[in-house]
C-alpha cells in the first residue's frame, strides 16, 4: 500500500486540479452547483476499413485497443485544448486485479485519474507506446482506492475537475443479448434505448462488437446540459471522428499523417465543410469587384 500510495502521489504531483473543463463549452459549472440529469447523446460508427486498420495497428505496435482508444482521446484533447500537454481524466477500471475476482459476478468497477504529459514534439506512434507505459504503470497500482488516493493529496473530491471528464471502453463478447440465473431473465438494453443521462460534464466511451458485419467499432459522446448546448456537441463528435480517419482511413486525401514521424501537432481539427469556409471568406470574389485592369 505505501508504494501504490508514493505511486499516486507522483502522479498527480503538480497537476493543476482546479483546471476547467478539457473541451471548449457553452457555459461552466461552478462546483458547488448541482448537476442535472439533462445531456445529449451522439454515436459515431466506423466502417469495416476504419475498424480493421484500427486493429491492425494495435496487433502490429503491441498495444492494447483501450490503450489505442485512450491515445486517440488525448491527441484530440491535446488539439482541442489548443496544445494543451498535461491531461488528465478518468478512466473506469474493471477492478479485478486478484484472479479469484475475474469470474466473480458483481460490481468492482473502480475510478481511477489517467494522467498524460505529452511532448508536442513526438510522433503519434511515440505517444502510443508513452500511454502504453503510462497505462501499465497504473495498473500494479489500480487496486488502490480512489478516495485515498485524493484524500493522501488533501483533496475535496467534489471540485476536482478530472472526475468529470470520464473515459470507458467496452468490447461486446457475446452474440446473446440474454443472461439467465436460476428462473430470472436478464435483457441487454441497447444504447439507443437508454435514457439521455449525465452521470459527468462529458463522457466518451468506445464500442466494440466483433460480431457486427459493419460499424464494429463506434464510441458515444455523452455531455451534460449543465456545459453544452445541444448544438454544440455535434462538433466534438465529428471532430474526433475525423481525428481517426487522418490516422487510419486507407483515403490519401484525408489519411496524410505518417504515425512514425508526424508530430501530433501536425494534425488538425478542421472539418471540411469549415475549410471551404474559410477559403469562401479569403478567397471569394466579391460582387463590387469590377474587371478592369491597365494596360501597360
Amino acid at each position: 500500500m505505501t508504494t501504490s500510495r508514493e505511486f499516486w502521489r507522483l502522479q498527480l504531483e503538480e497537476y493543476n486540479l482546479k483546471s476547467r473543463s478539457l473541451l471548449p463549452v457553452d457555459r461552466h459549472r461552478l462546483s458547488n452547483n448541482h448537476r442535472s440529469s439533462s445531456a445529449s447523446v451522439t454515436q459515431i460508427s466506423f466502417d469495416n476499413e476504419i475498424s480493421q486498420s484500427f486493429l491492425d495497428y494495435a496487433s502490429i505496435h503491441h498495444v492494447t485497443p483501450f490503450q489505442l482508444r485512450l491515445t486517440m482521446l488525448y491527441a484530440f484533447l491535446y488539439k482541442s485544448t489548443h496544445g494543451e500537454n498535461d491531461l488528465c481524466i478518468s478512466c473506469l477500471n474493471a477492478n479485478r486485479y486478484k484472479t479469484e475476482l475475474q469470474n466473480i459476478m458483481g460490481m468492482f468497477v473502480s475510478t481511477l485519474p489517467y494522467r498524460m504529459q505529452l511532448d508536442p514534439h513526438w510522433s503519434f506512434h511515440e505517444v502510443v507506446k508513452y500511454v502504453r507505459e503510462r497505462c501499465l504503470s497504473i495498473l500494479k497500482h489500480s487496486h488502490y482506492p480512489l478516495q485515498h488516493i485524493l484524500a493522501n493529496l488533501h483533496i475535496n473530491q467534489s471540485n476536482i475537475s478530472f472526475l468529470e471528464s470520464v473515459f470507458d471502453s467496452s468490447t461486446v463478447l457475446s452474440q446473446s443479448d440474454e443472461l439467465s440465473l436460476d428462473e430470472a431473465s436478464f435483457k441487454q438494453v441497447s444504447f439507443e434505448q437508454s435514457f439521455e443521462v449525465a452521470k459527468f460534464d462529458f463522457m466518451l466511451t468506445f464500442i466494440y462488437n466483433p460480431i457486427l458485419e459493419n460499424n464494429r467499432l463506434s464510441f458515444l459522446l455523452t455531455c451534460s446540459h449543465n456545459l453544452f448546448d445541444e448544438s454544440t456537441v455535434t462538433n466534438p463528435d465529428r471532430r474526433l471522428e475525423y481525428c481517426f480517419q487522418q490516422f487510419f482511413s486507407s483515403n490519401e486525401t484525408i489519411n496524410w499523417i505518417d504515425t512514425c514521424f508526424t508530430s501530433i501537432s501536425k494534425f488538425d481539427l478542421i472539418l471540411s465543410d469549415e475549410t471551404q469556409e474559410m477559403e469562401d471568406v479569403i478567397f471569394c470574389r466579391q460582387s463590387y469587384i469590377m474587371n478592369e485592369g491597365m494596360f501597360v
